[in-house]
């Protein structure tokens, strides 16, 4: 594809929400039965990932790469080497022969390359999270509701048989009676990003304005460009959206069974302390979320417990899952594995499961083949919703202000107060407190759940990042579905 192409690509009305369809690609009802080509846009870490999954999905062929990255593209490129190799997302896209594509690049791109391929025809697998901010991932549903689309989301443990297993012994079976409130935590040691005194000078083998995208275009001056855009607000969306949105997604499916979109009431708070680093995004990080019904906690950090540890601080239950409190006692639920105990301790049940890869890459494909969305496991609206709350976690510390105890005391949960007596002696083993100047917290924020607008006190600060600021060229459109 040429120069020109491209920008009439984006100016023929495909970024604008136009509907396109391209001459050349295979009507649905011939998928049936045909192998699914499945291009990949971004060739890092997780993308391969998945390309080695995607590959053991019967009647799948890697027929597309992509990536601004030429180094990681070639790399790719050496393990496929009969796929298609494009530096430009919107060539793959455009591609004719491409049936489905999966978008595993870094989140600020996310909702728009899904839209993008949406529009074009394609059928979409993202990576989680969906969205970097709420507003772009409510466009994104609304795409594949305007163009027809198959669209997962890949919180794949959403297809592990084991899900299922644990909504019958909690709703079904009630073993354990009454839900009464849920712990979720994301625990896990995460170094230092660096801080460098100049600007981090980009790699002449990486089409940077493609890079950044949807992105400003602001100096960097962490050490290195890909992974550790996490941490960074202009591309990634912390832990929070990094491992959160899979025990929150997990929370959401086997607890409320989707009946809770998105919270009422969000109250939530951390900082990034310790390292000194270029990052900017929570590596502390502690909510509360109201959901009108069972309340949930969330705790993250990724400091060790003190000083020169290797270990994570205490806390109850798996370092990355979720503890449901019932009257007759608890399960402890994580990837591929649940526990269930009674109120005096004793174990009553055990879960086994595979994490969910593979299947949910096949769930996926099965539900291309029938274009049929009903079939997916986290079709895009769940998975905006599950995205969503990292998003509210995140905007109730972004919207912050220097932590009041008072502010904390405002909700009365017994698991929160243990949450936040914890975070507090965490940071006391590194000579901190929650006083600090760098740990903030919102005030208890309000939303409206039909407008997924927040109101009432503070209102004004946490809306503000409810959608962000896009470059020329690579703004997310409004779409009406």
């Amino acid at each position: 594809m040429t120069q020109a192409t491209r920008r009439q690509f984006v100016a023929s009305g495909l970024a604008a929400g136009a509907v396109a369809t391209l001459p050349g690609r295979r009507a649905t009802a011939a998928l049936a039965n045909d192998e699914i080509n499945v291009g990949f846009i971004s060739c890092g870490g997780r993308s391969n990932e998945l390309m080695g999954y995607f590959e053991k999905v019967p009647g799948v062929n890697i027929a597309g790469l992509c990536d601004p990255d030429q180094a990681r593209l070639s790399r790719t490129s050496r393990r496929f080497p009969k796929a298609e190799t494009w530096k430009d997302l919107r060539d793959l896209i455009a591609s004719d022969s491409i049936d489905a594509v999966v978008v595993a690049t870094c989140n600020h791109w996310h909702c728009l390359a899904t839209i993008w391929a949406m529009e074009a025809g394609k059928d979409v697998y993202v990576e989680k999270p969906l969205s970097h901010s709420q507003w772009e991932g409510r466009q994104t549903v609304a795409a594949a509701r305007k163009y027809d689309r198959i669209c997962q989301v890949g919180t794949q443990q959403r297809s592990d048989p084991m899900q299922a297993e644990i909504q019958k012994y909690l709703h079904d079976d009630k073993a354990l009676g009454a839900i009464q409130a849920v712990r979720v935590n994301r625990y896990g040691l995460r170094g230092s990003i660096g801080r460098r005194t100049e600007p981090l000078q980009i790699d002449k083998s990486v089409a940077y304005d493609l890079w950044l995208g949807p992105a400003q275009d602001e100096p960097i001056f962490r050490n290195n460009l890909q992974y550790d855009w996490h941490w960074d607000w202009n591309t990634g969306s912390g832990e929070m959206g990094n491992w959160g949105v899979h025990v929150l997604d997990d929370v959401r499916n086997n607890v409320f069974q989707d009946r809770v979109a998105l919270p009422k009431q969000i109250l939530g708070g951390g900082g990034r302390v310790v390292l000194g680093d270029a990052g900017q995004t929570p590596n502390v990080h502690f909510a509360y979320f109201d959901t009108g019904s069972i309340p949930v906690v969330i705790g993250l950090s990724n400091l060790p417990d003190k000083a020169g540890s290797k270990k994570s601080p205490a806390h109850p239950g798996p370092g990355s899952g979720y503890v449901v409190y019932c009257e007759g006692g608890r399960l402890e639920g994580q990837r591929g594995r649940a526990q269930a105990f009674d109120a005096d301790g004793k174990k009553l049940a055990s879960f086994k499961g595979s994490g969910g890869n593979v299947l949910h890459q096949a769930n996926f494909i099965d539900a291309v083949r029938a274009h049929d969305r009903s079939l997916l496991n986290t079709e895009v609206a769940v998975g905006n919703d599950s995205t969503g709350w990292c998003n509210l976690a995140n905007i109730a510390f972004r919207a912050g202000r220097p932590y009041s105890p008072q502010d904390a005391a405002s909700v009365e949960l017994p698991q929160w107060n243990t949450l936040i007596g914890e975070m507090g002696q965490h940071l006391k083993s590194h000579d901190l407190s929650l006083d600090n100047s760098a740990i903030q917290m919102s005030h208890l924020l309000t939303l409206d759940e039909k407008t997924e607008q927040f109101v009432g006190d503070d209102a004004d600060a946490a809306n503000a990042f409810l959608k962000r600021k896009y470059r020329e060229g690579y703004e997310v459109p409004t779409i009406q579905a």
